[in-house]
């Protein structure tokens, strides 16, 4: 079986047998998927319809002990095998409060779906695409000791092309920042991606190609076909699900960390956005620059304008940063441009004169952000961009088409993580769009504010390798 299942199917399914468990899943602030498992004979039609009871007070951010009963309601449009347990269905669920018998508002999948209604209610556009481009490292060995006494992460990959000659080395290496579209031999990956993609269209993702990235040392991406925010941003989570257990299997890693090695590029999230209105495109205009309407280049405006609050959801962490820094390929100049990959926003030029190709790419978001929260949060500044009418050209954006790293007078990205939160919570343009609200403003800051501050409570062999003379 494959693609998603019909829920009349599934309860045939699970009558005779043939499903013994249904595994409930549902995000938590942070983008981090959670579960409990049920007996199959347990997802009954009233189940379904009533949810499924879970302690809400234990869930990083969600509520307090004194309010801790939450209900798991089922979406039956997401219901999927699971690749990796038998006879295991799996249900994306959206978290419900029992109390006022309404979704619960700090249910991230809840805000993206108010941010599909917040764009209809403007009636600007009926529906936005999605596509992000998400990278990830694959490592044959990822190892983390995090103690007062002994921290150390040690990374292995069998592409790394070492000094010391390893009993595993073929002599088959790819060179430092070589790691893009080399073929096997050199890219150890191949098989490892063409049966991930595989899996995520069993299971409803459909892909769009696979390859190796910049680095040399086992970093990838699996693009998928762009979707609707809601459908997208539960594919996301699907894809690193996906990807964490087949590394498993294989007796690796999947790290989504933005900047795990030190010298070598990151991994990003670019992600390709554009609106329509009734099957048309509005961000397409043939005669504009770079084919991009008025209305795509001040959706782009809003993001570039707001990017000192934006970055506190898409970039959400202080090893975020790490990647946000000049020549390493990471988008840091705050400026729009056909083609060029070193400005935030970058609008495609593959093809010419296709109008439902026309988008934006918002370069800087990375996977450690939550897709349900940055698509939402993205959406809101794009269109806040619409309804002012800014004109990026006129706030000093661009466009360039040369080497912005060059151009010393282009503004950077901000740098510091608790700064950007510190511009988040003074914001009022999420909370006014009303698909944010002032409680999951406050409850994200604190968890966030809370993993940051936690982060730096911890001493890094940089600071003995810099400082240790002083």
């Amino acid at each position: 079986m494959t693609k998603l299942l019909e829920i009349n199917k599934v309860l045939a399914l699970i009558k005779k047998g043939d499903i013994a468990f249904v595994d409930l899943r549902f995000v938590d602030i942070r983008g981090v998927w959670q579960h409990k498992s049920i007996p199959a004979h347990e997802f009954t039609q009233s189940y379904i319809e009533k949810g499924f009871g879970f302690d809400g007070s234990s869930i990083r951010g969600f509520s307090t002990i004194f309010e801790s009963d939450m209900l798991l309601k089922p979406d039956v449009q997401t219901l999927f095998l699971d690749p990796f347990f038998d006879k295991t269905l799996v249900a994306i669920c959206d978290v419900w409060d029992p109390e006022g018998d309404e979704p619960f508002d700090k249910d991230p999948r809840y805000i993206a779906k108010k941010a599909e209604e917040y764009l209809k209610k403007t009636g600007i556009a009926d529906i936005s695409y999605w596509g992000p481009e998400i990278e990830f490292f694959v490592f044959d060995r990822l190892a983390v000791n995090l103690t007062p006494y002994f921290s150390s992460v040690e990374i292995n990959s069998t592409e790394l092309p070492f000094d010391n000659a390893r009993e595993e080395d073929d002599g088959y290496v790819i060179r430092n920042k070589e790691g893009y579209l080399p073929v096997p031999p050199f890219d150890k990956l191949q098989t490892f991606r063409s049966e991930m993609v595989t899996i995520l269209e069993d299971i409803g993702v459909e892909i769009e190609v696979h390859h190796h990235e910049v680095s040399s040392g086992g970093q990838v991406e699996i693009d998928m076909r762009y979707d609707s925010l809601v459908a997208m941003a539960d594919k996301i989570m699907k894809y690193k699900y996906v990807a964490r257990n087949l590394a498993k299997r294989y007796g690796m890693t999947a790290c989504f960390l933005p900047k795990p090695v030190f010298g070598d590029n990151g991994s990003g999230m670019h992600t390709h956005q554009s609106l329509f209105k009734k099957g048309k495109n509005l961000f397409y205009d043939p005669k504009s620059y770079a084919e991009l309407s008025k209305a795509g280049l001040s959706y782009a405006a809003g993001l570039l304008s707001n990017i000192q609050i934006l970055l506190g959801i898409t970039n959400p962490t202080l090893n975020s940063y790490r990647r946000l820094v000049p020549h390493f390929e990471a988008p840091t100049s705050l400026a729009f441009s056909k083609r060029n990959r070193s400005a935030c926003v970058r609008i495609p030029m593959y093809y010419k004169r296709e109008e439902k190709a026309k988008r934006i790419e918002f370069r800087t978001p990375d996977p450690s952000c939550n897709p349900y929260l940055a698509f939402s949060a993205l959406l809101v500044f794009g269109m806040d961009g619409i309804k002012r009418k800014l004109d990026p050209q006129k706030l000093g954006f661009g466009p360039y088409d040369e080497n912005v790293w060059d151009n010393a007078k282009i503004p950077q990205t901000p740098n510091n993580l608790f700064t950007i939160l510190n511009n988040l919570e003074k914001d009022r343009t999420l909370v006014q769009s009303k698909v944010f609200t002032k409680n999951f403003i406050a409850s994200y800051l604190e968890v966030k504010r809370k993993e940051a501050e936690q982060a730096l409570l911890y001493p890094t062999p940089s600071d003995f390798w810099f400082y240790g003379d002083i």
